[in-house]
């Protein structure tokens, strides 16, 4: 037997096993819905006290340096300033390349700045020496749960390990309630 597909006889056709017929594929997509779990859709995995939990609000493993660590509401407000700050030309820096050449450069103590790190990096070892240049240099720094929702704040499509937001532009009063904030946090503990 010899299969037709890109002309090798030892390949099968991509169809083989498929049915183009429309009435046939209606009827499984039919008793796909019709199904209890949701069309084959995976469950979510119960917690501990049976509720299933949403996909959504499952946890995030955080890395143990993260701390200190943004609350919720501190978290929406450093990305909500960081989206301002996209916007500016020199508002940010995103990476620890650019982040930490910033800071040794004494670019931070020119005008103010603040660090968010994402606190699920992996390997840790690739942010674990940017707090210790924040605290030498004067630098408020904050972790937030999610690499890509820093990503998505700074304006870029692929996750970000961390960004320096500098105040240069018209988000001012953002900006400083953020940083009252972060060292409010960061000398409580």
């Amino acid at each position: 037997q010899q299969y037709p597909a890109f002309g090798y006889p030892w390949l099968p056709s991509c169809t083989m096993g498929k049915s183009k017929d429309p009435e046939k594929v209606k009827e499984k997509k039919a008793k796909l819905k019709d199904k209890p779990d949701g069309g084959g859709k995976p469950k979510d995995i119960p917690d501990g006290d049976g509720h299933e939990e949403e996909p959504s609000k499952k946890i995030r493993l955080v890395s143990p340096i993260a701390h200190p660590l943004a609350s919720k509401k501190l978290a929406k407000k450093a990305l909500k300033t960081i989206k301002k700050a996209a916007d500016v030309k020199g508002g940010i820096r995103r990476g620890v390349k650019e982040v930490v050449k910033a800071i040794k450069k004494h670019e931070a103590g020119r005008e103010p700045s603040l660090c968010i790190i994402a606190g699920d990096i992996s390997p840790i070892d690739v942010i674990s020496h940017v707090p210790i240049f924040c605290e030498e240099k004067g630098v408020p720094y904050v972790y937030v749960p999610s690499k890509e929702e820093l990503g998505l704040a700074s304006q870029t499509k692929r996750p970000t390990s961390i960004v320096l937001v500098s105040c240069v532009g018209d988000y001012k009063e953002a900006f400083d309630e953020l940083k009252a904030e972060m060292s409010a946090i960061q000398f409580k503990n």
